[in-house]
């Protein structure tokens, strides 16, 4: 990635937010192991493992991170080396628990631990703060994550591209007698092939396997007149991830098929030009349900509309009853609303910015039913 691209995902202003974040709640500290909240902080994406990585962000006072001597190069030469942090390399009979316990105030009541942090590390620190309530970091960071900047919007622009490149290649891979899992193979090439850093995850629900949204790859062949669901994702070299799902039919589709799909496209339609400030997710989720109720295939319709995505293929804000936190500007999420009734099923799959007046779809592929051959 190109440096000013860099400072601009993750700006050395993050830091303070976060400080400030923490002291409004009631943190004395937060404590970052690697995952996305570390990553989000100062673009280093750490290895997890067993020895301790760790962005310590008082609530007042410098930040400090506690690194392997090992990985201390790698943590130089990261985005992170050039926010100002000090970074504390410990070594092998070091406690580095022990070490950034003792940086800390020592009356220090309540401190928030990275969501992904694992479960030995949780408890090294309990023990080394015996005095310290531990609670989730993500419910500080949550706030800042969730409103995207330019930055980020721009990543995830670039991402949702990239993964439309991939779609448009999909019906050179499908053909009957092929498997799910040599097609699933060619596609994942294709995410790598088309600027992704990473697969996260492939689905060619062919037949019956695709009223399951999350059916495995199997060695299922695909047979003349199937439709076949392909939900795709990666991640790209900025961290920032893709997802988006299209649906293909390997010859004339069956007809009632084709008539429950024109009730997806007005439903996912309906979710999205709900989008914009002051609406809420529920009712995001409400206008295209209401759709697929209306036409009688509510019960085939059982998950939520969609989640939230940046860092994570899975982030808040969730698009769900329930969840009446309204819309802002900068927040990403998907819209795909589905209608697996069996012996087949579909699903319709867009990532959604918020904007000011509206939403900016970051997936411009054609949503309707693919025909191959």
């Amino acid at each position: 990635m190109e440096t000013d691209v860099t400072t601009e995902l993750y700006p050395r202003e993050r830091l303070g937010r976060v400080r400030e974040a923490a002291a409004r709640a009631g943190l004395g500290a937060v404590l970052l192991t690697p995952g996305p909240d570390l990553r989000y902080v100062t673009g280093y994406d750490a290895l997890p493992l067993e020895r301790l990585t760790c962005l310590v962000v008082p609530a007042s006072g410098d930040a400090f991170m506690m690194v392997p001597r090992l990985e201390l190069p790698a943590a130089q030469e990261s985005p992170a080396g050039g926010l100002g942090v000090e970074f504390v390399p410990w070594d092998e009979t070091d406690d580095p628990f022990a070490l950034a316990a003792a940086r800390l105030p020592r009356d220090i009541a309540k401190v928030g631990v990275a969501d992904r942090m694992w479960a030995v590390m949780a408890l090294r620190f309990r023990a080394a703060l015996p005095g310290a309530e531990q609670v989730a970091a993500g419910s500080v960071l949550r706030e800042l994550r969730m409103r995207k900047s330019a930055a980020e919007v721009a990543a995830l622009r670039e991402a949702g591209a990239a993964i439309d490149r991939v779609h448009r290649r999909v019906p050179e891979f499908l053909r009957p007698g092929r498997t799910e899992r040599e097609v699933g193979r060619d596609i994942a090439d294709a995410i790598i092939a088309e600027g992704h850093e990473r697969v996260d995850f492939v689905i060619v629900g062919s037949g019956p396997n695709g009223a399951n949204p999350h059916a495995e790859l199997s060695d299922r062949e695909i047979r003349p007149g199937e439709p076949v669901v392909v939900d795709i994702g990666g991640t790209m070299p900025s961290g920032y991830c893709s997802d988006s799902t299209r649906n293909y039919c390997v010859g004339e589709p069956p007809a009632e098929y084709r008539a429950y799909y024109t009730v997806l496209e007005e439903a996912q339609r309906a979710s999205c030009e709900a989008v914009r400030p002051g609406a809420t997710p529920e009712s995001v989720d409400a206008a295209g349900r209401d759709v697929i109720d209306a036409a009688g295939h509510g019960e085939h319709f059982f998950h939520r509309t969609g989640h939230g995505i940046g860092l994570e293929s899975h982030e808040e804000p969730y698009i769900v009853a329930g969840n009446t936190e309204p819309l802002e500007p900068g927040m990403a999420f998907s819209i795909e609303p589905g209608i697996y009734p069996g012996p087949h099923g579909a699903r319709i799959e867009d990532i959604v910015v918020c904007t000011e007046d509206g939403y900016e779809p970051m997936n411009v592929t054609e949503r309707g039913l693919v025909i191959v051959g």
